[in-house]
């Protein structure tokens, strides 16, 4: 071969390279992650979406790329995230809770989206049933308003002696008047004296605690609510200054000072979230896969909570926690 062309050869295919590499890097499927929290508090749930991803084969920068929307808090900003996530031409979305949900549905009717939602997703229109979705959305229901009884009794075997309870709820949660039935059903059972305390902003998180307190609670149970779950340092200072221990539906709660808390676990459910969506980007439609509940739960007990509040947890109750905090 000549010289002269041998340099054009190496020269079409330098300038190819790029070209090559640009396919197969667009080649690659991007999935969406919208949620409405920072990313610092969703990090345990991003590595558990992470690994879901991995075990159906799909590893990220190597054969899949993950685009981060978290709204830090701002749930105002969720749309405007949804929509950025559709113009990049997602293959998915991953979206964390009902409201990032609501937005990724909103803003497709063909990307699929797999959802992780504390609220029923056929009551709130995500999907039309858990067995059929249909349409390009399914998930995972993450049954906080079901686990209300239970957390109750757990409460009530971890401090027997709190004869009366308070029960604190936002009335503006969709699931708040399920969470008051649920406990007041338990509360019967059990022969316990409980009573619904509202707050619908940070202001009235102390007006609830002046007026339980003022009622002689003897513990506090927190609603499942993203408000009061965003205001668990609050909370807890509101309960350490009373000496009351308090009952939180997610292990946050308890880290932060909660004296237990009980529900599923989270990393867990969005572990099998990205199991969903691997099996989505190898062809499976979102309108067949069922919306599924958790199967792992967790029991958190503080005990150095419980020993400030001078409280000795049972023993039968340690015995059932599946992380303590010491």
């Amino acid at each position: 071969m000549k010289r002269r062309q041998f340099v054009a050869l190496v020269g079409i295919a330098a300038a190819a390279w790029p070209l090559t590499v640009r396919a197969q890097q667009s080649a690659m499927p991007i999935v969406g992650w919208l949620n409405p929290y920072p990313l610092a508090s969703s990090r345990p749930n991003l590595a558990g979406f992470r690994k879901g991803l991995g075990e159906a084969g799909f590893v990220e920068r190597k054969n899949v790329t993950i685009e981060l929307r978290p709204a830090d808090g701002k749930r105002a900003r969720l749309p405007a995230l949804a929509d950025d996530l559709v113009r990049r031409g997602v293959a998915a979305i991953m979206a964390g809770a009902a409201p990032a949900a609501l937005a990724a549905k909103r803003a497709t009717q063909t990307i699929p989206v797999v959802f992780t939602s504390g609220t029923d997703p056929v009551k709130i229109g995500l999907v039309s049933s858990f067995s059929r979705p249909g349409g390009n959305v399914t998930g995972f229901h993450i049954q906080f308003i079901q686990l209300v009884g239970k957390r109750l009794a757990l409460l009530h075997e971890a401090v027997p002696q709190a004869g009366r309870i308070a029960v604190l709820v936002n009335p503006a949660h969709p699931d708040a008047e399920q969470t008051v039935r649920n406990a007041t059903e338990t509360a019967r059972v059990l022969g316990l004296d409980i009573k619904v305390f509202n707050a619908t902003t940070i202001g009235e998180i102390d007006t609830a605690f002046a007026a339980l307190v003022a009622w002689r609670a003897g513990a506090v149970f927190v609603g499942p609510d993203p408000l009061l779950g965003r205001r668990n340092a609050q909370i807890v200072t509101l309960a350490a200054r009373h000496v009351l221990p308090t009952s939180g539906y997610s292990n946050k709660g308890s880290k932060a000072g909660y004296l237990m808390s009980y529900g599923p676990d989270l990393p867990d459910l969005y572990r099998r979230a990205g199991g969903y969506v691997g099996r989505i980007l190898k062809g499976e439609k979102p309108g067949d896969l069922p919306v599924e509940q958790p199967k792992k739960f967790d029991l958190v007990i503080n005990l150095k909570t419980a020993k400030q509040l001078g409280i000795t947890i049972p023993p039968e109750v340690l015995y059932q926690a599946t992380k303590i905090i010491k």
